[in-house]
């Protein structure tokens, strides 16, 4: 699985730390769409993924959701509850899932050692970095332009690479999708199709998704506006 090197980091330090009974954690097994927290319960522990993969999400007064993001194996998640009492967010099981909950007050104790200190500072600012990417593009962005960003962003995190593909194995909804970039269920699916005439994304083989990332770069890099996609479809032949 490819994720951010500050995460990676901060995952392999806390699993050898547990590994070595430095850091107290239990083993928690949740099953598939059961929810680890929820908004407002008074959870004070943190969670490094040992496999699967869990979403975090931020529900509205209105019923509406914000995917936050998609976490897998070696991750890190819940750490705000180091800066309040109650979530903020819903976390739940995509796949089976098998967890470390660690007590927050022995991860801060622990933070005693600088290098698990200065990693928690990385992990904790490339998270900000990321909700700010998040918000930014919400404001600034097209919704097509934002479904790109976000399949990168998730082919990068949860895709196993072969070449230039990048390939997702489980299953992403069109919900979720839609939850993620801010949009309607129906503009992902229209722009889902735009992106496989293009050859930015395909249904690959034993996957769900393969995202050619060269060209998906290319399309995000250049930005919509400059390079519709109807410029990276292949031409027709005409009769001679």
């Amino acid at each position: 699985m490819i994720s951010s090197p500050a995460s990676a980091r901060l995952g392999e330090t806390l699993a050898q730390l547990i590994h070595s009974k430095a850091l107290t954690a239990t083993t928690v097994e949740v099953a598939r769409r059961e929810v680890v927290y929820g908004c407002l319960d008074r959870d004070r522990s943190i969670y490094l993924i040992e496999r699967g993969q869990v979403k975090a999400i931020v529900p509205s007064r209105e019923g509406k959701e914000c995917l936050l993001d998609i976490y897998s194996a070696g991750d890190v998640f819940g750490e705000l509850c180091l800066v309040g009492d109650t979530r903020t967010e819903m976390v739940s099981a995509m796949t089976p899932v098998v967890l470390k909950r660690m007590p927050a007050g022995q991860l801060v104790a622990a933070m005693g050692d600088a290098d698990l200190r200065d990693e928690m500072v990385r992990h904790m600012a490339g998270r900000l970095f990321e909700r700010q990417q998040l918000i930014a593009g919400l404001v600034t962005e097209d919704s097509e332009y934002r479904l790109a960003t976000v399949l990168l962003h998730l082919g990068r995190k949860l895709g196993r690479r072969e070449a230039h593909l990048l390939q997702i194995q489980e299953k992403i909804t069109q919900e979720e999708l839609s939850a993620m970039v801010g949009t309607t269920r129906s503009r992902v699916g229209y722009f889902l199709k735009r992106f496989r005439n293009a050859g930015l994304v395909n249904r690959g083989r034993g996957c769900f998704m393969a995202i050619h990332e060269p060209r998906l770069q290319s399309f995000i890099s250049q930005g919509y506006a400059a390079q519709p996609l109807s410029s990276t479809l292949p031409r027709q032949r005409t009769a001679a």
